[in-house]
């Protein structure tokens, strides 16, 4: 993987503020979406291309070969590696807090009920000792993450691009802050804003979005869509008949296996735009995917990437480094990833 950050009223065409409905919450989501703004505005120029090619010159050749190497013996690494990326990004910016453990009572990112299904940390793990190997203190998980997440992409037949580099590892990391993350259920105006609050646009989570092309998904996340859809239907008539009826033979009212789902699209393995060709088929998955036909724009955009791959890996190309670019605040540079030094 909400609405106005303020209320006014309008008279004679001059917009009026009420003291009234500025509220001490309205005026905290002001001054939230206002450092957001400054901090991602700023965050692209904090980053260097260039920024280890002296002190780890082997930095990013090391990390490819740890991706490549956990491809070998597991297929769905790459949707980990890319998912991991975007929930690290998307709580704090990309200071890789998802990455670290749980310690007692204080559960972390990794332990949230939206990231309960992230797996191969071992990944990131593994590319971390190996470049401590060679550069002790210097490489930041946060860059590690993003390098690895664009490796995935490459290595699942994706497009490749150069990743800007220099942030820093965060020291917090709280469970309960992955409840910020966009849900398979929102809507367009959810998903919206979701995304602006980050300093993403409309045309970045079409974009984004396109990572579904990796994957797999279980039950739980698109059960709205199959079982009692609203009081009237009980399937989601924006499905493709046959498709839901394939959907509920893999997720029964009353399932009770454990990892039960079904692959993200045709093509799970590959990095491609056979998930927009089957949104427009009506064979989505998450309600969130289907939300992408329900505006003009966003729909153009699906039309767009669903008959061109080249001009889906260009404006995903775009967004990542978008996405990769948002910095809130990472302090230090850690040893180990899952620990704060």
């Amino acid at each position: 993987m909400t609405y106005p950050i303020s209320e006014f009223s309008r008279t004679n065409s001059t917009i009026q503020y009420s003291s009234i409905d500025l509220t001490i919450s309205t005026m905290l989501a002001i001054l939230v979406a206002l450092a957001l703004f400054i901090l991602f505005s700023s965050s692209v120029n904090a980053l260097s291309l260039n920024y280890y090619d002296k002190t780890c010159p082997r930095l990013e050749s090391t990390i490819t070969s740890a991706v490549k190497n956990a491809m070998t013996n597991d297929k769905t690494v790459p949707a980990a590696l890319l998912r991991m990326h975007f929930h690290d990004c998307f709580i704090r910016g990309c200071d890789a807090s998802v990455l670290l453990a749980s310690k007692g009572n204080q559960k972390a990112e990794r332990d949230g009920p939206p990231n309960i299904s992230l797996h191969a940390f071992y990944v990131i793990d593994n590319a971390k000792k190996a470049v401590e190997a060679l550069c002790p203190g210097v490489v930041s998980c946060a860059d590690i993450l993003a390098l690895a997440a664009r490796d995935a992409v490459a290595l699942s037949g994706g497009p490749t691009w150069k990743v800007a580099k220099g942030r820093k590892d965060g020291r917090i990391s709280r469970a309960n802050d992955t409840r910020q993350l966009p849900s398979p259920t929102f809507n367009i105006s959810q998903l919206q804003q979701s995304f602006s609050q980050r300093g993403l646009s409309l045309e970045d989570l079409v974009a984004l979005s396109g990572g579904h092309t990796l994957g797999f998904a279980h039950c739980s996340s698109f059960q709205n869509r199959i079982h009692n859809f609203n009081a009237s239907l009980d399937i989601d008539p924006s499905l493709q008949p046959s498709f839901a009826a394939s959907l509920r033979s893999i997720c029964p009212v009353h399932n009770k296996v454990k990892n039960a789902g079904t692959t993200l699209d045709s093509t799970s393995t590959t990095f491609d735009n056979a998930y927009y060709k089957l949104l427009l088929q009506g064979k989505s998955i998450f309600s969130s995917d289907q939300a992408l036909l329900t505006t003009q724009k966003t729909k153009a955009l699906v039309s767009k990437f669903a008959s061109s791959q080249q001009e889906f890996d260009k404006a995903f190309v775009k967004s990542m480094i978008k996405m990769s670019s948002i910095l809130t605040g990472g302090q230090e540079i850690r040893l180990d990833c899952r620990v704060v030094r």
